[in-house]
């Protein structure tokens, strides 16, 4: 079959490779319907994380059931399934409590820039639908595997509630996902920051009530002076810098909480400053599968359109290309046809 393999910063191929096969009885393999590139697969493109081997790439995916191991009970050959790229069993104590992504056998989803896939734990991992969803709406349910999770989970860390105000820090993917969550949550104002009229639109469309082009101590004061100089009830830091988590503590009003689910790369905190802040934090890679029923239902029932995040559609033949139009900040998101 065909995947896709990073060999170094820049240097991604699609190219002949093992098909996966049973390795253990709680093992499913899925047909892929669709994969993507996400924002963290840039990190090791650009040469921010080190390659030491090479890399099967891809942890988003949805997909039909092919074959499964003798242990599993939940899903079955045929059915179309969603997973979560963090693979869990779901009924460890850390999965019970909501938080699959620090499940006692996690392990992180790879190799779903491909023809199939092998989804471990994948009665804890996979979630079917009733029937074969319409043609339509895989995009947004491959959106649903991370990037809109990952955007809800930054919301709901935030504590967005009904009538609050919201700021969403990164206009990528993952914080287009996370102004739709917030809408969805009830928050009477989000501020999206973005320097990109078609994120700007797109963010727009799905709930922002205002857009702050501006960044650094111009960023902050702006957004001060649209919550007359208090702040944001609820923050969520979708990039993953330093810059940006800076960012996110000046803009939130004591009290407040921040949802960070940027990778971070270079962050630094103040004690004493982070100390008078009076600001929580909650974060780190989002539990999909807390979130997934429902997300699943928003989109089977048309309430919600995440797929739209997806502005660049190529074959698999031609991954290459869409690492570079996301590097080159010429896509928001490509989507692989597989």
């Amino acid at each position: 079959m065909f995947g896709t393999t990073m060999y170094a910063p820049g240097d991604v191929r699609h190219e002949t490779v093992a098909e996966p096969i049973i390795e253990k009885p709680t093992d499913a393999l899925i047909k892929l319907s669709a994969s993507c590139i996400c924002g963290s697969d840039l990190w090791p493109y650009r040469g921010a994380n080190p390659i030491t081997k090479p890399l099967r790439m891809g942890h988003e995916y949805c997909g039909v059931v092919v074959e499964v191991g003798a242990a599993v009970k939940t899903v079955k050959p045929g059915q179309f399934v969603v997973g979560s790229f963090v693979i869990s069993d779901n009924i460890c104590p850390h999965c019970r409590r909501g938080f699959q992504s620090s499940c006692e056998q996690r392990e992180f989803m790879t190799g779903a820039q491909a023809q199939y896939a092998r989804v471990p734990l994948a009665d804890g991992t996979l979630l079917a639908t009733e029937k074969p969803p319409a043609e339509d709406l895989i995009p947004s349910l491959l959106a649903v595997s991370d990037v809109l999770g990952t955007g809800w989970y930054a919301a709901d860390a935030a504590r967005v509630q009904p009538g609050s105000t919201v700021v969403v820090v990164g206009d990528g993917a993952v914080g287009l996902m996370g102004v739709l969550a917030a809408k969805q949550l009830g928050a009477a104002r989000i501020i999206a920051m973005s320097r990109h009229k078609a994120r700007q639109d797109l963010a727009l469309d799905y709930g922002a009530t205002d857009i702050v082009a501006e960044r650094g101590d111009a960023g902050v004061a702006r957004i001060k002076e649209l919550t007359d100089r208090i702040g944001a009830d609820s923050v969520l830091e979708c990039v993953g810098t330093d810059e940006s988590m800076k960012q996110a503590l000046q803009v939130a009003r004591p009290g407040s909480m921040i949802g960070y689910v940027g990778v971070p790369h270079g962050i630094q905190f103040d004690g004493a400053s982070l100390f008078f802040t009076q600001v929580g934090m909650l974060g780190g890679p989002a539990p999909v599968r807390r979130f997934l029923p429902h997300l699943m239902e928003l989109v089977l029932s048309r309430k919600i359109n995440p797929g739209r995040v997806f502005d660049l559609a190529l074959p698999l033949a031609d991954v290459a290309e869409g690492y570079r139009a996301m590097d080159e900040r010429r896509a928001i998101k490509t989507l692989l046809q597989v």
